[in-house]
């Protein structure tokens, strides 16, 4: 018990020590504040020491505070989070895209845990490793049952030792082992880069994050391509969730002069007041180019769409950005453990702020709320186009995303997309080069089949609908008089699997294609298939041939370039 004491006193000397060191870095207003934190800081020490000592149950002190700290940072916003030292490799992972592993994307499936996806290049795929082997143990030891995450931290370790997975393979009878040796993984910012079209004149960058490699690989890969002949860029950051601030200033620099305001950033300490300008001279200021962005472009892919768009240096097209215009800084803790936490916001050379929630204020269910279209501010960019904040990144030119066939989705909730790659997989060696691959009638009716042997739900939106109008129909007492015309109106909109697998072919091919060139071509052949279909490319070619300077003058309407 006096051991229990004399570490909550410890706990308790260094809290107030650090608040009090803290305090003397900061501003009058927060000194003020100091008797109120130093005050709830001596609450908290003696509440933890009474519930861990008293409490009826046995308690897991760690876990408590842990769920403490999670709670509390919660009401803050999801950005400022608690990284506790068996959480450190995942954050090197963030921010660097580097892990000591096997190389491989793992999902839960059932009871076990699959190889989702092996890393070119990597110890999972040089081993042998393919999508849909389920892992049974590691190192001896079973992992069936454990979450994504105890599969993934065992699969971790330092690069040079090895591990043993035991797996199982559709089709092959017996588990058996396989060896590998770690490597340390780095995964690449650029998955692939390449021409869109045969005259190798328009290029197409793909960038999927912001670690500390992001700007010398989007530069290489220009570089080369320009080498080559491109003429044209389109940069995709679409799915992109950021990354590091600083890297999003260092490409918008491969296209806008040197000494350039690309992004400000303001918090309530005026140590995060920073301005961040072009550095370097760009590797090419005239280069037309197209950024594609949609609802999952974040952060610092707001950086770089923003600030191209606001100097009037690119055409964005797409769908609105996320919007998220907040700036999080890490800071050490004590026992390897770390704070990523929110220290401002960040401003954009028109001047805007593109966060769209606030979450300072709160709705009556404890939701933060979206920025009230009242307060909404118009801004220019540098040829005087208006632009907005509040509302992430609107898109000079809209995309309709494609609308495929209920039944697609419905195939892929039940997995058959990657069942079915699978199972090709194994009976097929290799498939044609990418450019060249298509699904034949042949392979159509083999997917058709194994579809329609396997039971999953179709259901459909009207389905919903007509749901809703019977329920209210009944609700009114109009049911009964129209019962039977809505009987047979059901049975007419009841979709049939076996039909749609034929009405909805072009779609369900668009998909199967994807996956299984995955399978062969890995992360570079799916970006490359997806490329073929893709309506932002097709829409960028207009804008390049058509609507490009317009957009940036300002002389063409959005509504006309929409269509």
């Amino acid at each position: 018990m006096k051991n229990i004491f004399d570490h909550m006193k410890k706990f308790k000397k260094l809290a107030i020590i650090g608040a009090i060191v803290l305090t003397g870095t900061l501003t009058v207003g927060f000194t003020d504040s100091y008797f109120e934190i130093s005050k709830n800081l001596e609450i908290f020490t003696t509440l933890y020491r009474e519930l861990n000592i008293y409490y009826v149950d046995e308690t897991e002190p760690g876990e408590l505070m842990k769920t403490g700290i999670d709670a509390m940072l919660e009401s803050l916003d999801p950005y400022t989070t608690y990284i506790a030292e068996s959480d450190i490799e995942d954050y090197r992972f963030m921010t660097t895209g580097q892990y000591g592993g096997i190389g491989s994307l793992i999902r839960k499936k059932d009871d076990v845990v699959v190889i989702s996806e092996p890393y070119e290049g990597f110890p999972a795929q040089k081993a042998g490793l393919r999508a849909g082997d389920k892992i049974l143990e590691v190192d001896g030891k079973s992992v069936v049952g454990k979450n994504t995450n105890d599969v993934s931290s065992v699969l971790k370790g330092q690069a040079g030792t090895d591990v043993v997975i035991k797996v199982e393979r559709p089709g092959v009878e017996e588990p058996f082992d396989v060896e590998l040796t770690r490597e340390e993984i780095k995964i690449p910012d650029v998955p692939y880069y390449g021409f869109l079209d045969d005259e190798k004149k328009t290029g197409y960058i793909k960038l999927t994050s912001f670690t500390h490699t992001a700007s010398a690989g989007v530069r290489s890969s220009f570089k080369e391509l320009k080498a080559d002949g491109m003429e044209r860029l389109v940069f995709d950051l679409r799915g992109n969730g950021g990354g590091l601030l600083r890297e999003a200033v260092n490409i918008v620099n491969l296209f806008v002069p040197k000494n350039q305001l690309v992004v400000n950033t303001k918090g309530r300490i005026k140590d995060w007041d920073k301005t961040y300008k072009t550095l370097n001279e760009p590797i090419d200021k005239e280069m037309p180019i197209i950024v594609l962005v949609d609802g999952s472009s974040a952060s610092a892919s707001e950086i770089v769409s923003g600030a191209l768009q606001d100097l009037d240096r690119a055409v964005i097209v797409g769908k609105l950005t996320y919007g998220k215009g907040l700036v999080q800084q890490t800071r050490e803790l004590y026992y390897n453990s770390k704070l990523k936490l929110t220290v401002a916001k960040y401003y954009i050379p028109s001047g805007r702020c593109i966060q769209k929630v606030d979450y300072s204020h709160r709705d009556g269910n404890g939701k933060a709320i979206e920025v009230a279209d009242s307060l909404i501010a118009q801004f220019e960019t540098k040829n005087g186009r208006p632009v907005f904040d509040g509302r992430g990144i609107l898109p000079d030119v809209d995309v309709e995303d494609i609308e495929m066939g209920k039944i697609v989705s419905s195939i892929g909730g039940a997995d058959l997309f990657f069942e079915y790659a699978n199972k090709y997989r194994s009976e097929h060696d290799s498939i044609l080069p990418v450019d060249e691959f298509e699904i034949t009638d042949e392979m159509y009716a083999d997917i058709v089949a194994f579809f329609n042997e396997k039971d999953f739900e179709h259901h459909t939106r009207t389905m919903d609908r007509l749901d809703d109008l019977k329920e209210m129909a009944e609700k009114e007492k109009y049911f009964d008089d129209a019962s039977v015309e809505f009987e047979a109106l059901k049975a007419a909109l009841t979709p049939k699997k076996e039909n749609d697998l034929i009405k909805f072919k072009d779609d369900i091919e668009m998909v199967i294609k994807n996956e299984l060139i995955a399978r062969y071509y890995f992360q570079t052949g799916r970006v490359q298939a997806s490329l073929e279909t893709d309506p932002y490319i097709e829409r960028s070619f207009k804008v390049f041939d058509e609507e490009y300077a317009g957009v940036l003058d300002g002389s063409l309407d959005t509504n006309e370039k929409s269509e």
